[in-house]
C-alpha cells in the first residue's frame, strides 16, 4: 500500500472537518469524512468494467485504501445502483462541492502543502484511480478512458471556479497533465511502469524490498518483544526455504498466529509488514492482508454465514487474512448465533488452502485463550502467540512526536510539555478501554481542531503558526 496516498485521503478527511467546524459543511448527519469516503467508492466502483467477473484485486485495493469491504457480489450491486445511470460520470461529487465553497469563501483555503483544500481532493482522486485501475493484471483501455473523463470533469468544475489558479503551491496555476489524457491502449510496460514493477536488469523483489521492511518493522516505536519473535520466525522460514530448495527435510513451521494484546499496540501493522514479508521470502504469492471482524463474516441466516466467509477467505489467498476481535465468533453460546459457522468454514479452507493462505486472529489476550481453547480445531493450527503490550509513557510521547511529523505538525516547547505529562498520566493511570496508540491520534485530532479554532481568523497566517501545536491547543 502507498502510504503517501493514505496520510492524502486521511488528511481530506481531517479537511473535511475542518470545513464543517467552519459551517461550511453539510446540514444533515453525514459527517465530511464519511461523505468524502462515500464518494471515492463510487468513483472506484464507477472504473470497474460492468463484465468484470474476477474483482479479488478491486476488493482487497478497497478494503485497504478506504477501509470498506465488498463481496464481490455486494461490489457489483454497489457499482450498479450508485453509477450506472446517465448522469454519474458527469456529476461532481458532493464532497467537491464543499471543498470548493471552502475555498471560494477564503475561510483557511490552503493546506500545508500550499494547496487549495478542492485541490488536494483532485490530487487523491487521480492518484487513487491511477493506482485502482493498475492493481490487477489487466488495464482496458475503457478503464483509462471512464478515469480520464472522471477526472477531466472535475477539472473542469475547479477551473470554472479559477480554484486550481487559487491554490499556493508550484502547480496549482498551470495545467495539470493526465498521464492517460493521451493514451489510447495500453502495454505491459506502461502498466509495469504504473505497478512500479522491477525492470529485468534490477534488483529482485527479495533484495530490493525486504531490508526495507525489516527496517520498517525496526522502525516502530517499542514491541521489542514482538520484533524479536518475527525476526525468529522470519530466520527459521529462511532456513525452511533453504531446506526446501536443496532437497532437505523441512522443519515444521506454524503461519497461522495469535495476536494478543490491548487495541492501539501495533497488531494491524506488524500483520500488514508480516504480509509483504512473507511475499518477500516467498511463503506466500501475493502478500495482501484482509482485515475483517465478526460482521465481514457472519450472517444472520442459515446457511449465508458460510458463503459469506468463504467469499471473504477466497480473497485472502495467497496474502494474509487479519480477524480482529476473533474471540465475537465463539462469543454467542446458543444455536441462534452464525459465528460457529464462520470458525467451522475458516478451519476447512484453511485446510484446504494449506501452502496459500495466513491467518491471523488478534483480540485481547485473556479473551484469545478462550477463543482458540474453544475449538480443538483451532487449537491445533493457531498455538503461535505474540503478545503485543501497552505502550509505555516513553513510548506513548515518542508515537505522539512521529504521528504529529508524518501529518506536518509540531507541537512548541510548551507544548511538548504538556504533551508528555498527559501521556504519562494516561500511561500510568488508565482503565480497561485505553487504545494505546489509537488514544494517542486521537488526542493529537482533537489539538489540531482546537489549533484549527485557533488560528481560522488570523490574517497572513504564516506557515509556522499553521503547522505549530500549542500548550492551549493541547490541553484536555
Amino acid at each position: 500500500m502507498d502510504l503517501t496516498l493514505k496520510k492524502e485521503i486521511n488528511d481530506c478527511y481531517m479537511y473535511g472537518e475542518i470545513i464543517s467546524q467552519q459551517g461550511l459543511g453539510p446540514a444533515n448527519d453525514i459527517t465530511m469524512s464519511e461523505m468524502i469516503k462515500f464518494d471515492l467508492l463510487q468513483f472506484l466502483a464507477y472504473l470497474i468494467e460492468d463484465d468484470c467477473s474476477n474483482l479479488t484485486d478491486e476488493i482487497a485495493f478497497i478494503q485497504q485504501y478506504l477501509g470498506q469491504y465488498f463481496t464481490a457480489d455486494k461490489l457489483k450491486i454497489f457499482k450498479y445502483e450508485r453509477t450506472v445511470n446517465g448522469n454519474f460520470a458527469n456529476t461532481v461529487p458532493r464532497s467537491f462541492t464543499y471543498f470548493a465553497g471552502a475555498d471560494l469563501s477564503g475561510k483557511s483555503a490552503y493546506t500545508l502543502k500550499g494547496f487549495s483544500k478542492s485541490r488536494n481532493l483532485y490530487n487523491v482522486y487521480s492518484q487513487l484511480g491511477q493506482q485502482f485501475i493498475a492493481c490487477n493484471s489487466v488495464t482496458s483501455d475503457k478503464e483509462l478512458a471512464k478515469f480520464t473523463e472522471y477526472i477531466q470533469m472535475i477539472e473542469e468544475y475547479l477551473r470554472k471556479h479559477k480554484i486550481f489558479e487559487s491554490g499556493r503551491g508550484p502547480i496549482a496555476a498551470g495545467k495539470v497533465e493526465n498521464p492517460y489524457a493521451k493514451t489510447s491502449s495500453s502495454s505491459n510496460s506502461s502498466i509495469n511502469a504504473m505497478k512500479g514493477q522491477l525492470n529485468s536488469d534490477e534488483l529482485s523483489e527479495n533484495e530490493l524490498n525486504l531490508e526495507s521492511l525489516m527496517n520498517e518493522l525496526n522502525a516502530l516505536t517499542g514491541l521489542e518483544d514482538v520484533k524479536k519473535d518475527i525476526k525468529s520466525l522470519i530466520n527459521l522460514l529462511k532456513v525452511k526455504k533453504l531446506r526446501e530448495e536443496r532437497g532437505m527435510k523441512q522443519p515444521a513451521v506454524t503461519l497461522h498466529m495469535v495476536f494478543s494484546g490491548n487495541p492501539g499496540t501495533g497488531k494491524t501493522t506488524v500483520a500488514r509488514l508480516l504480509a509483504k514479508i512473507y511475499k518477500c521470502i516467498g511463503v506466500l504469492p501475493k502478500g495482501q492482508l484482509i482485515e475483517v471482524d465478526r460482521s465481514n463474516l457472519v450472517e444472520g441466516f442459515v446457511g449465508q454465514t458460510a458463503i459469506k466467509t468463504k467469499e471473504v477467505i477466497e480473497s485472502a489467498l495467497g496474502g494474509v487474512l487479519f480477524i480482529d476481535e476473533a474471540y465475537t465468533l465463539t462469543a454467542g453460546k446458543d444455536n441462534k448465533d452464525f459465528g460457529q459457522e464462520a470458525v467451522d468454514t475458516l478451519l476447512k479452507m484453511m485446510e484446504d488452502n494449506r501452502d496459500n493462505l495466513v491467518v491471523i486472529v488478534a483480540g485481547y489476550t485473556d479473551l484469545m485463550e478462550e477463543f482458540v481453547s474453544s475449538n480443538p480445531g483451532l487449537k491445533s493450527r493457531f498455538n503461535k502467540y505474540i503478545n503485543f503490550r501497552d505502550y509505555n509513557a516513553d513510548e506513548l510521547f515518542d508515537i505522539f512526536v512521529s504521528m504529529c511529523k508524518n501529518q506536518e505538525y509540531e507541537a512548541d516547547t510548551e507544548g511538548l510539555e504538556c504533551a508528555k505529562a498527559y501521556l504519562k498520566k494516561k500511561a500510568e493511570n488508565h482503565d480497561e478501554n485505553f487504545a494505546n496508540a489509537r488514544e494517542v491520534r486521537n488526542y493529537i485530532e482533537r489539538a489540531i481542531s482546537r489549533q484549527a479554532t485557533r488560528v481560522v481568523e488570523i490574517e497572513n497566517i504564516s506557515d509556522n503558526e499553521l503547522k505549530t501545536l500549542t500548550k492551549a491547543d493541547l490541553t484536555e
